[in-house]
């Protein structure tokens, strides 16, 4: 039995039509996703990186404020610092001050080696014993003498002692006299003497000559000191150093081109190096009378106005000699470092930090003193300038700040 024709017919397939390929629309809308995060971190690590730069926040100018005249820079001194040494040579016993302590005037610092003169004292003071002994002995025999002679006038005035005998009595008398007078200097001597090996003695305990802290230790127990540096470098010529803390002032050598700004009793604003942010308010003591003719300088003395535990001797420190409330020719502005300038076509601008981002402005400078400038136009207050790193900025580029 054969098939239909109708039915084979729809049996057959239809190769005329190409089958339906499409894709899902989930897989499309993932690979989309990924290309978009490819390219988005392509993007993100090809991008510039921001600028690491250092900022300073453009202080705020108040009338009547003193304005800086001269800036300078110096050390902490003192007035009253010494190296503590012995009168006398010999070898050091004990040692009672560290690093850091305080003492106070006449406190005892070290010991040296005294049995020497022990021994020579206990000599002298025997010896000052025997001569007040010798003196009571030779009192007893001008005693006697004296009666002797007394007994042999009265005798020879009833004539019944010979002239002779009178004569060496008063011999007798008057030699036992200069015998007690000699004895009665040899006893001052003596006392002097031992009022000497008691200085001597005492020499021996060094003691602080004024109050301070100890700075430094210089020798220990079992080493040689003298007053004298004895070459070699055996022997120590100091047991210590003593800073009267009191007495601390700054040292500034200032250009001799510029000492006319400066004048005693000035305000001075004092910054320490290890304390930029400090602002230690001090004044001009003196201006020493004499030039530096190897660095054209002259030394001011700076005093401050108050005393602080942080304040040490040596410190680097800087000063801004201001000029006072009295000052009528003081430039107006505001001041910045001289580092937040920098030239570009023949202007002087500023790199001015705002939300992540750098502008160039142009500014107008009115006075440039030290490392500081004024600017009379261009900054405002509060505005943070770019001092470090300006090198290849340009308008808008992207900076990572750090405050100075």
């Amino acid at each position: 039995m054969s098939p239909d024709k109708n039915t084979l017919d729809s049996l057959r397939i239809d190769r005329t039509q190409a089958p339906s390929r499409k894709l899902p629309v989930a897989i499309v809308a993932t690979a989309l996703a990924i290309v978009a995060v490819a390219v988005g971190l392509v993007w993100w690590l090809s991008r510039p990186k921001p600028v690491l730069v250092h900022t300073f926040v453009v202080p705020s100018v108040a009338a009547g404020d003193d304005t800086t005249l001269l800036n300078a820079s110096g050390y902490v001194t003192a007035r009253r610092e010494a190296t503590i040494s012995s009168k006398v040579t010999g070898k050091v016993m004990e040692v009672l001050v560290e690093e850091g302590m305080h003492v106070k005037e006449g406190e005892v610092l070290a010991r040296i080696d005294s049995s020497n003169v022990e021994r020579n004292l206990r000599l002298a003071e025997a010896q000052l014993d025997s001569a007040r002994k010798a003196i009571e002995e030779t009192k007893a025999n001008l005693l006697q003498a004296n009666r002797e002679l007394d007994r042999l006038k009265r005798l020879q005035a009833e004539h019944y002692a010979a002239q002779v005998e009178l004569d060496r009595a008063d011999t007798d008398a008057k030699a036992l006299q200069a015998r007690l007078d000699r004895q009665t200097a040899d006893v001052d001597v003596q006392e002097r003497e031992v009022a000497l090996w008691k200085q001597q003695l005492d020499d021996t305990i060094i003691r602080a000559p004024f109050a301070g802290v100890v700075t430094s230790k210089n020798a220990q127990p079992g080493e040689m000191i003298s007053p004298i540096s004895a070459g070699g470098g055996f022997t120590r010529t100091g047991i210590c150093t003593v800073v009267d803390m009191s007495s601390l002032e700054i040292e500034v050598d200032v250009n001799e081109s510029y000492i006319n700004r400066v004048q005693p009793g000035q305000p001075v604003e004092a910054t320490l190096d290890a304390y930029p942010n400090w602002r230690i308010p001090a004044k001009v003591i003196a201006i020493i009378p004499t030039a530096d003719r190897q660095k054209a300088t002259v030394k001011v003395r700076v005093g401050f106005a108050q005393l602080d535990p942080r304040i040490l001797p040596d410190m680097s420190v800087k000063v801004a000699f201001q000029s006072g409330k009295e000052a009528t020719t003081a430039p107006s502005g505001v001041t910045i470092p001289k580092s937040a300038i920098s030239p570009r076509d023949g202007r002087d601008v500023v790199w001015i930090v705002r939300d992540g981002q750098v502008e160039r402005r142009a500014v107008t400078i009115s006075e440039a003193t030290g490392d500081k400038v004024t600017i009379a136009a261009g900054v405002s207050p509060g505005e943070r300038v770019v001092v470090d790193g300006a090198g290849p900025l340009s308008d808008g580029a992207r900076v990572r700040e750090e405050a100075q």
